[in-house]
């Protein structure tokens, strides 16, 4: 259980609902944005198309005939398969009907086993466990090729659930209706055919869905933006419309059921995405009425409903809240516009980072200097009260599952030299018990882990951590990977990454994380200050940190590396071109490059909000400004870049990494390009191509770092 696949992010679940491609039949036609001159690379936006698919076959055997033969690659490979194959991994657990599930993936299960435990032989340690679906049984049967995408059972028997499977481990799903008793789909059940869309319980026999009923009931974006009632036994077309957004719509609408503790449906809240930050909440009364817009601000997040009192977390100034706010509104009062109530005001210094529900208390992850911990709170005549929980310093938390029909809840604590520890939280009682803990997969104890802080062009100080060996030579030489990523509200705390501590950290390297503006480590506030055309501020930060780095000595152009991916190809890729002379490498990787092109491109339009509209005069001005793709030039020496996406990724458009390398290429550059062919926009749905790809990375990473002469295959340190 790691923050990387548990803290949420808005990249990483609430863009999963983003479409496939949208643009012109003909890609090589297509101009590059609107206004703009003819790209002669667009035809390698045509993901599936022949000359396109040729051009990535040939990329594929020159960077794995390059980076698959050094002597490095099956070490690096094998080490990897076992990280993520590991029998005594931490089984990641979900409450359920008073039991615990979980989805195991291994060697013999790379699609996954979901299964399922008792409740106190799971937290005993000795979970006896019983498979509810196999899905490497399922594809086989059906010739598919499924992954797990989480399932969504309906309370209070928790018996009865809607499974979310991906064929190929896109975010487009297959949805179908299981009965966990019987351990079989029911026949003549709830099915929805894949396609990116949400779903959630209204009743046994009623569901509310928002998918793409037909062409023209999703955004620009790809996202369903109509929803509907739909009653068990009928077909999709007598499905009865509930809400409408706008075709202009940057995100989707959906439907939150609240629900008391014995299950009972108390209101259901309609969220529609206007942009990305700017969201209208409705509250949905039944059938015969038309939906209420409700009074709350549209920069807001909706948390969790515990004794009938929904949270919100505010990313703006509202009435007497401030940005950061966690508050708290009557469930029972929301179509009157009950008085809301603070639960909690970060500090400067702090944001939430999480929250989740017991029965009766709210558990909220809290990051202090990018530094985890956990506040327990409850409610009593209107006023909300608490104390913090144990967990240790230099760490993140991640909040796990939790259970509404009692205090129970997990958490998991983790840093970048300690394993993750899971625990099980009594939140009546404010205690922490530990269950298990993830043996150590490296070798940690030669190491440190240290925070400092950059100071940015503008003045601004700028937190990163640095973990370094604890003996080492302040001249820089030190082998360093640098990642940032800025962008989105998303945090970076201390993270356990045993692929990253086995196949670098082991061998003398050090890693890097930078804090930087866009992101979320210091609440809305830190976020905003990168928006738009404030974008430059993010990667000037990033640039701050390395130049400080090489004040300290810890390391120097020629052995610093950086790796980003998604938003974070946005950070690499303007680094390059912007401080070429700062890195020797760069793993750029499923990223948005082309920001002429990017609202045109899969779920680009849903982004907008964070980046600007390139269509708008006014917004390309500063956008262009730094646009990698179009900022590359001739003539500059740029470091060799290894450029890596996924075919399937229907999030962020393969076209972009494509394009950067040809165009590279085309401009007598040095670029490796490789393209996985399935897993999505996470590109890690299958243990064994994980592998190949963490091992690619680090081979590349030590060829340009870590031997002698950049770009060669072997030797070592100097």
């Amino acid at each position: 259980m790691s923050v990387k696949a548990l803290v949420g992010a808005v990249f990483a679940t609430t863009l999963s609902l983003a479409a496939g491609v949208a643009g012109a039949a003909d890609p090589a036609e297509r101009p590059a944005a609107t206004g703009g001159p003819t790209d002669p690379f667009a035809w390698l936006e045509d993901i599936h198309g022949a000359r396109a698919l040729a051009w990535v076959a040939d990329e594929n055997r020159r960077t794995a005939a390059r980076l698959e033969t050094d002597p490095r690659f099956e070490p690096f490979r094998k080490a990897a398969l076992a990280i993520f194959t590991a029998k005594d991994r931490i089984p990641t657990p979900e409450i359920r009907a008073g039991g615990v599930d979980n989805l195991w993936q291994d060697a013999d299960h790379p699609h996954g086993l979901w299964r399922r435990a008792r409740f106190a032989d799971y937290v005993r340690g000795e979970p006896v466990w019983e498979t509810l679906l196999d899905l490497d049984a399922l594809s086989r049967a059906e010739g598919r090729n499924w992954f797990w995408k989480g399932a969504t059972c309906l309370r209070p028997e928790d018996r009865f659930c809607l499974v979310r499977l991906s064929d190929g481990g896109g975010d487009a799903v297959s949805v179908r209706e299981f009965d966990s008793v019987k351990r079989r789909f029911v026949e003549g059940g709830f099915t929805l055919d894949a396609a990116k869309q949400v779903e959630t319980w209204l009743d046994k026999d009623t569901l509310l869905a928002a998918r793409p009923w037909t062409p023209e009931t999703t955004t620009t974006s790809g996202y369903a933006y109509v929803l509907k009632i739909l009653r068990r036994g009928a077909p999709l077309g007598d499905a009865r419309t509930v809400y409408e957004g706008a075709r202009t719509d940057q995100g989707p609408v959906s439907a939150r059921v609240l629900r008391g503790a014995e299950g009972g449906v108390e209101g259901v809240i309609l969220e529609r995405s206007v942009s990305f930050f700017d969201k209208r909440y409705l509250l949905y009364r039944g059938e015969a009425q038309t939906p209420l817009r409700l009074d709350l601000p549209p920069k807001s997040e909706l948390g969790p409903y515990v004794r009938h009192r929904l949270t919100l977390t505010l990313q703006q100034d509202w009435k007497a809240f401030k940005a950061g706010d966690l508050i708290a509104l009557d469930g029972k009062a929301l179509a009157s516009g009950g008085a809301p109530v603070l639960v909690f005001r970060p500090t400067a210094d702090e944001t939430i980072d999480a929250i989740a529900a017991t029965r009766g208390h709210l558990l909220v992850a809290v990051l202090k200097t990018v530094q985890g911990g956990v506040l327990d709170l409850a409610e009593a005549n209107g006023r909300w009260t608490g104390r913090r929980l144990p967990t240790p310093a230099f760490s993140a938390v991640t909040l796990g599952s939790t259970s509404q029909d009692s205090e129970a809840a997990f958490i998991a604590t983790e840093g970048f030299l300690t394993p993750t520890t899971l625990w099980l939280a009594d939140a009546q009682a404010a205690a922490l018990k530990p269950v298990t803990a993830l043996p150590a997969r490296f070798d940690g104890s030669k190491d440190v882990v240290e925070q400092f802080q950059a100071v940015s062009n503008d003045g601004t100080k700028v937190p990163y951590f640095v973990v370094r060996p604890k003996i080492m030579p302040f001249d820089g030489s030190t082998p360093t990977q640098m990642f940032g990523y800025g962008g989105f509200l998303i945090s970076y705390p201390p993270a356990y990454k045993p692929e990253l501590g086995k196949l670098w950290l082991e061998r003398g390297g050090a890693y890097v994380v930078a804090n930087i503006r866009g992101g979320g480590e210091f609440g809305p506030a830190w976020h905003d200050a990168a928006l738009r055309e404030n974008r430059q501020r993010a990667f000037d930060d990033f640039a701050a940190v390395a130049k400080d780095l090489f004040a300290r000595g810890i390391t120097s152009p020629r052995r610093l590396g950086i790796y980003g991916r998604s938003n974070g190809g946005v950070l690499t890729s303007v680094s390059m071109i912007q401080h070429p002379d700062y890195w020797n490498a760069l793993v750029i990787e499923s990223p948005l490059i082309d920001m002429l092109r990017f609202n045109h491109l899969s779920a680009g339009a849903s982004w907008m909000a964070e980046y600007g509209d390139p269509d708008v005069p006014a917004d390309r001005a500063f956008i262009e400004k730094y646009s990698a793709y179009q900022g590359l030039r001739p003539g500059v020496a740029y470091p060799e870049p290894y450029i890596t996406t996924n075919t399937e990724d229907d999030r962020v458009h393969p076209g972009h990494a494509r394009k950067f390398a040809a165009k590279l290429q085309a401009l007598g550059d040095a670029a490796l390009y490789y393209e996985n062919t399935f897993g999505g926009h996470a590109n890690d749905a299958d243990p064994e191509l994980n592998a190949r790809r963490w091992a690619r990375h680090y081979v590349y990473l030590s060829q340009k770092l870590m031997d002698a002469a950049p770009g060669a295959s072997g030797g070592g340190l100097r």
